[in-house]
């Protein structure tokens, strides 16, 4: 056994001195030190010899890699002095790192809650995974509602459970409500009025998912910015000077805006809201079919079913919402004709901004 450790050593000795590179040296070290290693080997092979000539031959192992591991040391900082003086110039200019940049879709987010900021809103998150009741119910959509079919919403494998008890009868009541992921934003607006009283002026943001066919101008995952404010006497008129603000500012002072009545659910009056187009400035162009205006977001007055549903007195109060779509707003921005670019990670795209 001490015959083949001396042979392992005069052989790694032949073998440092024709190593030149540092790649050489790691291989080296993997050779003699690695776990399948030749001394690795030589440890395994001291439970054949007898007891006695164990703790000998153990320590000659022991020095000769403590031989190796000084040997592959000292070669590796030569050949960092011969080979990397270059490298280690300090003088010598920085390597060049791309940095990065924000999303578009991110900083049109930015933008437009830096924008409500400014009017005193206050900027709050929502859960993605939501329930029938803050997603449904709440915002007074009732169960046949369309949006409510399973064609229209994402449906989740798991339910939840609530115990509520019955204000006539002294038993409790299980309600099993379907889990989804959220259709839109406006969950958001049920969950703060239920844990905060008025006045409220709310912005939030994030993704929302609907299982539409993706194309151009569709994708089953998207963004909206829902914003609402209550309080005392708060009219539309409130409503249109916010969103007037709000326009002038993301898209400029000479946009104009209009407001054609709709329907949704949870306001009442509720309206639709249009700017000239930012491309032909109201003449008329493909992008806006001719017509000179574009569709930007929807709007109204709370409806007081909503309010009755988070324990307002809706003749005490009221309040106003509304929704936009980013990627609606990113595309007119930017004047991006296909949606599906937001979210193909194509770096030539995302450079542009």
């Amino acid at each position: 056994m001490q015959k083949k450790i001396e042979n392992i050593r005069k052989e790694f000795l032949e073998r440092l001195n024709q190593t030149f590179t540092s790649q050489e040296v790691e291989n080296l070290r993997i050779k003699y030190l690695g776990r399948k290693g030749k001394l690795t080997q030589l440890l395994k092979e001291i439970k054949n010899i007898p007891f006695k000539k164990r703790p000998l031959v153990g320590s000659l192992i022991n020095n000769l890699k403590k031989e190796i591991i000084k040997a592959i040391g000292q070669m590796s900082v030569s050949l960092n002095k011969q080979g990397n003086e270059k490298e280690k110039d300090i003088t010598l200019p920085g390597v060049f790192s791309p940095l990065g940049s924000l999303h578009p879709l991110t900083q049109i987010i930015n933008q437009i809650e830096d924008i409500f900021k400014k009017l005193n809103f206050r900027i709050v998150d929502g859960p993605e995974i939501e329930d029938e009741y803050h997603n449904f119910e709440a915002l007074n959509i009732p169960l046949n509602h369309p949006s409510r079919d399973a064609f229209d919403t994402f449906y989740l494998a798991t339910q939840e459970t609530e115990n509520r008890k019955q204000k006539t009868e002294n038993q409790n009541e299980m309600k099993v409500r379907k889990l989804l992921l959220r259709s839109q934003t406006s969950p958001v607006q049920i969950r703060i009025m239920e844990k905060e009283k008025p006045p409220l002026r709310i912005i939030s943001s994030g993704k929302v998912y609907r299982p539409d066919a993706t194309d151009a101008s569709h994708s089953f995952m998207f963004h909206q910015v829902e914003g609402f404010m209550v309080d005392k006497n708060v009219s539309f008129a409130n409503l249109k000077g916010i969103l007037s603000v709000f326009i002038k500012e993301m898209f400029g002072k000479e946009i104009n805006m209009r407001f054609r009545p709709h329907y949704f659910p949870f306001t009442e009056p509720s309206a639709e809201v249009d700017i000239s187009c930012i491309l032909c400035r109201g003449k008329g162009c493909s992008v806006c079919g001719n017509k000179g205006w574009l569709e930007i977001l929807g709007a109204g007055m709370i409806n007081p079913q909503v309010f009755e549903r988070v324990g307002y007195d809706s003749d005490k109060v009221s309040g106003f919402a509304f929704g936009l779509g980013v990627e609606r707003i990113a595309m007119l921005k930017f004047n991006i004709q296909d949606i599906r670019l937001f979210f193909e990670n194509d770096i030539r795209f995302l450079k542009q901004f």
